[in-house]
């Protein structure tokens, strides 16, 4: 009995890996441990290198597996800046040309006047690069699993459009070709009349 293929053995339909970028205290770290393990913590513990997590939720009746870094945003982890703009650039500069980017601003919870980027700011950029915008709140669990569930949808969208735009495989065999391997079977069978 053959082996069922590997996408029929595996526990999911799609694999997306997704990369979450940006400067040093911002809160990719506890926005990462707020979707994937459901909670939060206020204490601040620095991310050398990267750290991945892993959740898998259900999208349109599919089996999403995001496999999601978490990257450093000191600069002494990293060579890129730390301006927004030059996070863009450098994704569009190293990245597929069809990779799905989403701009977030985490920490809703304080109060605007406070916070790095303004509301009205962070759209208005958001809107220049053509991306979605989302408001998050580890602390609170505000959009969390918005963000994360409208990305997987983006991206499952894309590869189902890239997978149905495929032109199936086929094999043409000419009457020839056909006859040919029929006359070559029969003779070389030891005992055929």
């Amino acid at each position: 009995m053959a082996a069922p293929p590997a996408r029929a053995r595996a526990d999911y339909d799609y694999l997306i890996k997704l990369l979450l970028i940006g400067d040093s205290g911002v809160g990719k770290s506890c926005l990462l441990l707020r979707f994937s393990d459901g909670s939060f913590t206020t204490s601040f513990i620095t991310t050398i290198g990267i750290d991945f997590k892993i959740r898998t939720i259900e999208l349109d009746g599919k089996r999403i597996k995001l496999q999601i870094g978490d990257t450093a945003g000191q600069e002494r982890f990293r060579t890129i800046t730390t301006d927004i703009r030059n996070w863009i650039r450098n994704i569009e500069q190293h990245a597929s040309d069809n990779v799905n980017k989403i701009l977030v601003g985490n920490k809703a919870d304080m109060d605007e006047s406070k916070r790095a980027v303004p509301t009205a700011k962070g759209q208005a950029l958001a809107d220049e690069y053509g991306i979605k915008f989302f408001e998050t709140s580890a602390k609170t669990n505000l959009n969390v699993e918005e963000v994360f569930f409208s990305i997987g949808k983006d991206i499952k969208q894309r590869l189902s459009d890239t997978d149905s735009r495929a032109e199936p495989a086929t094999i043409k065999i000419s009457q020839t070709e056909a006859s040919g391997a029929g006359q070559a079977t029969q003779k070389s069978a030891c005992c055929g009349s």
